[in-house]
């Protein structure tokens, strides 16, 4: 999904291109093209969102590395969910190691200064992971259902390499999903700007039609198709939630909810304004100076709040449960403090709430 890096430069460009070839067919030997002034500063709004950037990177780089410890140093075998809480922070911890170059990016102004290989090299990156991140939600509300109501009585065992082998396909689909947009990606020289930029450089007879059919590709498989599995899975499991105490209960259904809330909060303000781009596209929303500023704005505001699903993940599926809090404190506050004294003081502390830990081990999120 390249577009987190897209420069209205790179939008106009597009456009100004599908507009000669329009040209072309109908002999027009003279082409008026578009290039707008912006309403917004365009250096001063890349800037502010390089500084976003950055804290998603630092947050999110820190959660999905405790998650991964806690997943990986401490010997998880008590749910099997974890088994995809793994391969989400990985997902995501890969996403936001791309952010860097991203931001070098944009703070010249979206010149790219890595070259070709680079350029293809970080978007396959980003984009593999951050449709595996996806994919890897709605595969946890479906097992999550699942382990509850069909799966309860069956072998841990053979619900882990189930697990194992949908977690190997997920990573296949995302890689196929991002080959179209890569394979197009080259640094060209802009011809708005002084530099090279990287954007998809499609077939000129067919650029309109690669650029509909890639973002589509976004829409289906980034929301279209995981937000209904995602809501419709999580909505069942609120509805046969283990018996507990009406306060559990509520908890655990509060749980459920900001799932739901979270992905959509993240994802459908990207992929609406993705869509609206995609109308344009098809000719089926005039193209003027203010639908391209607000473009501009949009797509690379919503994509930004986006990818704050990587700071979100961590804390709502991988550091939620007690038993991750307590391992997370052990880590750091129990290695670390026995310099300065403070173990003594927290002991008490990490004790209750390993105890408490110890026997919250069963609920379905």
């Amino acid at each position: 999904m390249s577009l987190s890096v897209s420069d209205l430069s790179q939008l106009v460009e597009l456009w100004e291109e599908l507009n000669l070839t329009a040209a072309d067919h109908m002999n027009v030997s003279r082409v008026e093209t578009l290039h707008c002034s912006g309403a917004v500063s365009h250096a001063s709004f890349l800037t502010v969102l390089s500084v976003f950037y950055i804290f998603i990177f630092l947050v999110g780089l820190g959660a999905t590395a405790a998650v991964i410890w806690v997943s990986v140093c401490c010997n998880r075998k008590y749910s099997g969910i974890h088994v995809y809480v793994l391969h989400l922070a990985v997902a995501d911890l890969c996403v936001v190691s791309t952010l860097p170059v991203w931001v070098a990016s944009l703070l010249q102004g979206g010149r790219w200064l890595f070259g070709d290989a680079v350029c293809k090299l970080t978007h396959l990156i980003f984009s593999v992971n951050l449709f595996s991140s996806i994919f890897f939600l709605v595969c946890m509300s479906v097992d999550r259902y699942l382990s509850v109501t069909q799966l309860a009585t069956a072998p841990h065992s053979q619900r882990k390499k189930v697990q194992q082998l949908i977690c190997i396909l997920m990573w296949l689909l995302a890689l196929v999903a991002s080959i179209p947009d890569t394979y197009f990606l080259q640094a060209v020289r802009s011809s708005h700007m002084d530099g090279i930029i990287c954007r998809p450089v499609f077939p000129p007879d067919r650029q309109r039609e690669w650029m509909v059919g890639v973002q589509l590709s976004f829409i289906i498989l980034g929301f279209a198709v995981p937000f209904p599995v995602i809501t419709f899975f999580y909505l069942r499991l609120a509805a046969v939630v283990p018996p507990g105490s009406d306060r559990e209960r509520q908890s655990a259904r509060r749980i459920i909810l900001s799932y739901i809330m979270v992905f959509v909060a993240c994802w459908l303000p990207f992929h609406a304004v993705l869509l609206l781009d995609t109308l344009s596209l098809l000719q089926l929303l005039p193209f003027s100076c203010r639908l391209e500023n607000f473009l501009f704005v949009s797509l690379q505001l919503t994509q930004c709040c986006s990818l704050v699903h990587c700071c979100c993940n961590p804390a709502l599926y991988g550091l939620l449960h007690r038993h991750d809090r307590y391992q997370v404190m052990k880590a750091v506050i129990f290695r670390y403090s026995t310099k300065t004294g403070l173990i003594r003081l927290i002991s008490p502390a990490l004790n209750s709430e390993s105890s408490t830990a110890l026997t919250d081990n069963s609920a379905p999120v």
